[in-house]
């Protein structure tokens, strides 16, 4: 995500969304996540979408297999039901008081591809897991998610209470400094943001920045942590905007 991390509003460089963004940041937005194809073109007509450039986007997207249609209702693909339930889990993390352990993965399996590799790269930093070095991945215990039961083909598990202080730690591990400044940016953005549009390119923003929370326990974060704050102005313009959007009945 490319933006010029400051904490003054009009400062964060925000492309505007796609037809493509606008349709699936609404259904990922909505309980059931699914949605007529007149409630989708109504539901983004405040955000600057015009009717054919949705119905065209509706088509392609069920056609690549973003979307599943049945009966004239549009519906998030499973791949897409997956990664909703990943943003709701960077909305609402599932933590638990941290004993002061850490979770340690490393990875065994030789012979992988590249592909493979980036993988299951991209499957620990979605766990939230960072690289301490090349194979060896860890994080603070204090996640209640549960550990994906195939990745015990290619890694071993392990509970570590490092030498190194905790705090030296997690901040050798994640940026944070860099991630809580471009949160009050976001932030920032999000609150002085006018326009429906506006505001809903930067809470697609917004849920992508969370998605990259380390979600450390409190006592391993710099002072001022703006990850609540973030998540409560997420959630409180997520239902404003979301309630933009007509029902079957409207």
């Amino acid at each position: 995500m490319r933006m010029n991390v400051s904490a003054r509003p009009g400062e964060v460089d925000l492309p505007p969304l796609s037809a493509r963004s606008v349709v699936l940041s609404l259904l990922l937005g909505i309980h059931p996540p699914e949605l007529a194809a007149k409630e989708l073109v109504r539901g983004v007509e405040p955000f600057g979408v015009g009717g054919s450039t949705v119905r065209a986007a509706l088509s392609r997207m069920v056609t690549a297999g973003d979307l599943r249609r049945t009966d004239g209702v549009y519906r998030l693909s499973d791949r897409l039901l997956e990664r909703r339930r990943r943003q709701d889990d960077a909305v609402h993390p599932d933590t638990r008081v941290w004993d002061g352990g850490w979770e340690m993965a490393v990875i065994t399996a030789t012979g992988r591809g590249p592909a493979e590799r980036a993988e299951l790269r991209g499957r620990l930093s979605a766990l939230r897991l960072a690289e301490l070095r090349e194979g060896v991945w860890l994080r603070p215990a204090n996640l209640g998610r549960p550990w994906p039961v195939d990745l015990g083909n290619v890694l071993q598990n392990f509970t570590a209470r490092p030498d190194t202080p905790a705090p030296d730690l997690a901040a050798a591990l994640w940026p944070l400094d860099t991630w809580a400044r471009t949160a009050r940016a976001l932030l920032a953005h999000v609150e002085g943001s006018h326009r429906p549009a506006d505001r809903f390119t930067a809470l697609a923003a917004v849920v992508r920045h969370l998605l990259a929370d380390p979600v450390l326990p409190a006592e391993l974060l710099p002072a001022g942590w703006p990850g609540p704050a973030l998540r409560t102005a997420y959630l409180h313009h997520r239902h404003r905007l979301t309630a933009m959007v007509p029902g079957p009945d409207a």
